[in-house]
């Protein structure tokens, strides 16, 4: 069988390095990898398709998936996952101590379909019983430059919306007085995102005083470690070599096993010694971020609801609608 060569975009992270240098290989496939910004990387794709293979925002697949759009077949690699809501920053004088108090506030957002925005207003919603309706919406990034440009994004009926001028940016608004928080920012300048202003000392602060906290509290009650990316194949390629699925995913399994042997490395002699209790050698046996529909359905089926639920899609897309069927039982 001869070497199938595709391109590649990742972002850059340890769970993708060893695909990106060439220390892992899929079986069959000469990956020419990239490593490309997310936010970028997610536009191109969308707009333009620029890469065989790619990590993909979850919210955008599965609103396109909703749309009819079928251009990608996602592998359940899942190369981010965050407690987003813990992101949130708000301006320090806004008098905003709480999740109840953002009623009524002016909240502003790098791109109201992005995963991370999704993941947190839905947090928001059924931990603190703030409706996305309960507060005022300021968009930074363009149609033009938006991944929302590329499916068809129509702010959900019944929220108030607009779009920021485009010589400003989320941290100078929220600086300035013209914003009251924010759910996400970017400070990496790239193709779709402004990243002007640095936040400065003692202007913002972060929603949750103790974000690390929150995001323990969050996982103890609900089981539940948000899903940022997933890794899509280019469904024309998938159709003539359905065996890509399986082989992609098994090469980003032994990359991400490969880090753990490392770590492993270096933690042997702190286990050995006893420095580590029962309790911390369990941590460290789990895997946190584990890849295959399984150990994640819960996750996966919640933002879908979430989509769903903010208006962002007409239905509540099914997993296998998006999944490539070999992988639906991993």
């Amino acid at each position: 069988m001869s070497t199938l060569q595709l391109s590649a975009a990742f972002s850059d992270n340890e769970r993708t390095r060893p695909l990106i240098g060439g220390q892992i290989k899929p079986e069959g496939i000469e990956l020419f990898a990239s490593t490309v910004y997310p936010s970028e990387m997610f536009w191109r794709q969308l707009k333009f398709g620029d890469f065989d293979v790619s990590e993909m925002s979850m919210s955008s697949i599965l609103i396109a998936t909703a749309r009819g759009e079928h251009e990608w077949v996602a592998i359940p690699v899942f190369t981010t996952r965050y407690f987003f809501h813990t992101r949130a920053v708000v301006r320090a004088d806004s008098g905003i101590e709480k999740p109840a108090d953002l009623r009524g506030k002016r909240i502003g957002v790098a791109e109201y379909q992005q995963t991370a925005a999704v993941w947190s207003r839905g947090v928001l919603q059924h931990e603190f019983g703030v409706d996305p309706r309960d507060l005022i919406w300021t968009m930074e990034r363009t149609v033009e430059r938006s991944h929302g440009g590329a499916t068809g994004f129509k702010p959900p009926v019944g929220v108030r919306f607009s779009y920021m001028a485009p010589e400003k940016d989320l941290i100078g608004m929220l600086q300035a007085g013209e914003l009251d928080a924010s759910l996400n920012y970017f400070i990496t300048p790239n193709l779709v995102d402004r990243a002007l202003t640095k936040p400065a000392e003692g202007k913002v602060r972060t929603l949750f005083p103790d974000p690390a906290a929150e995001g323990r509290r969050y996982y103890a009650k609900t089981g539940i470690y948000p899903i940022n990316h997933c890794v899509v194949v280019r469904r024309s390629i998938h159709e003539k070599y359905p065996w890509i699925a399986l082989n992609l995913y098994s090469a980003f399994v032994a990359a991400k096993a490969s880090i753990q042997q490392k770590r492993n490395a270096i933690l042997e002699p702190h286990l050995a010694t006893g420095l580590l209790d029962d309790e911390a050698r369990k941590a460290l046996a789990d895997d946190p971020l584990p890849y295959g529909i399984r150990s994640s359905r819960h996750v996966l089926e919640t933002i879908a609801q979430y989509q769903h639920e903010q208006g962002l899609t007409d239905r509540v897309v099914a997993l296998d609608e998006i999944f490539a069927k070999s992988t639906l039982d991993l």
